[in-house]
C-alpha cells in the first residue's frame, strides 16, 4: 500500500511539476500572439487618431502635431457637404430597409424553419448567396436591372438594392429564433380557435421579439455601412453618408483636407453609436449559443 501511495504521490508531484514547464513553453507563443494584436491596434489607434488631430488642425505639415487647433472644419463639413440631408436620407434608406427586411425576412424564416420541403437546403443555400459573395459581384448586373427600368438613381432603387444582402441575413438570424420555440405552443392556440394572424401577432411576435430587434440593429449597421451596392445604385439626391465620403475623398484636391477628414470622424462617430447600440442589446455569441441549444441544428 505504502508503495502504490508513493507511486501516486509521485505522479501527482511530476503531474504538478510538469504543469509549470507548459506554461514556460506556451508563453513565448502568448507573447508573440498579444504582440501582434498589440501592433495591429497601435497601428489602427494612429490612423484614426491623425485624422482626428487633422480635423481640429489649423495647418499641419512636416510638423509632429498642427500649428493650432480649430473647430471649424466640422462646420464648414457640415455645410459644403449638406451633412444634414446626407444623415437624413442614410436614416430613410436604413429604416427602411430594416421595416422591408423584416417584413419578408421573419415569414420566410418561419416557412424554413416549420415547414419541410422538396429543395429546402438549395433555397437555404440561395438566400446565403447575397451574404457570402462580395456585393461588388451582383451589384452591377443589379444596378443594371434597376437603371433600365428607372429605379436606380432614387431612393427606391437604394432601398431595393440593399434588401438583396439585408432579408437573407435577417432569415438567416432568425431562423435559430424559431426553430427554439416549441411548436406545440402554436398548435395549444389554434385549439383554443386562434387564426394564423392571432397566432404569429398574439404569440409568436412577443417570442421573437428579441431576435426581430437583433435583426433589426444588425441590419441598421450594415445598410449604414454598405457602400458598394449604394454607391451603384445612388442619385444626387439618395447618397448616403459613406458615398457622400467617397465623393469628397474623390475630391479632395480642391477641397480643404480638414474638411474631409471632419467628415471622415462624423461618420465613424456614427458607425460607433450604431455599434454600441448594437452591442447593448445583442450578444455576438447569441446565435451562435442559440443554434448550439437547439437539439435539431
Amino acid at each position: 500500500m505504502s508503495t502504490v501511495t508513493g507511486v501516486h504521490r509521485g505522479g501527482a508531484t511530476d503531474t504538478r511539476e510538469a504543469r509549470p514547464r507548459r506554461r514556460l513553453v506556451a508563453r513565448p507563443a502568448a507573447w508573440l500572439v498579444w504582440g501582434v494584436v498589440v501592433f495591429f491596434f497601435l497601428n489602427l489607434l494612429g490612423v484614426v487618431g491623425s485624422v482626428l488631430v487633422s480635423s481640429f488642425g489649423q495647418r499641419w505639415f512636416d510638423t509632429w502635431l498642427p500649428d493650432g487647433f480649430t473647430s471649424k472644419w466640422y462646420g464648414e463639413a457640415w455645410n459644403e457637404f449638406a451633412l444634414f440631408d446626407v444623415i437624413v436620407v442614410t436614416l430613410q434608406v436604413s429604416l427602411l430597409v430594416v421595416a422591408l427586411s423584416l417584413l419578408v425576412g421573419v415569414p420566410a424564416a418561419y416557412v424554413l424553419a416549420r415547414r419541410n420541403f422538396p429543395g429546402k437546403r438549395l433555397a437555404y443555400l440561395v438566400f446565403l448567396l447575397p451574404i457570402l459573395m462580395p456585393p461588388i459581384t451582383y451589384g452591377i448586373p443589379l444596378a443594371t436591372v434597376l437603371y433600365k427600368f428607372g429605379l436606380a438613381g432614387h431612393l427606391s432603387g437604394v432601398v431595393l438594392a440593399n434588401l438583396v444582402p439585408s432579408v437573407p441575413f435577417v432569415i438567416l438570424t432568425m431562423t435559430p429564433f424559431i426553430e427554439q420555440i416549441d411548436p406545440r405552443i402554436e398548435s395549444a392556440a389554434r385549439m383554443c380557435g386562434a387564426g394564423l394572424r392571432s397566432v404569429f401577432l398574439r404569440v409568436l411576435a412577443p417570442l421573437l421579439l428579441p431576435g426581430m430587434l437583433a435583426s433589426a440593429i444588425l441590419v441598421l449597421v450594415r445598410t449604414v455601412g454598405m457602400f458598394e451596392l449604394t454607391f451603384l445604385t445612388a442619385g444626387p439626391d439618395s447618397q448616403t453618408l459613406v458615398v457622400a465620403l467617397y465623393y469628397s475623398m474623390s475630391a479632395a484636391g480642391i477641397r480643404a483636407q480638414q474638411s474631409v477628414d471632419a467628415m471622415a470622424i462624423i461618420y465613424t462617430t456614427m458607425m460607433l453609436v450604431l455599434l454600441v447600440i448594437s452591442l447593448r442589446y445583442v450578444n455576438p455569441t447569441q446565435l451562435v449559443a442559440r443554434v448550439k441549444e437547439d437539439p435539431d441544428a
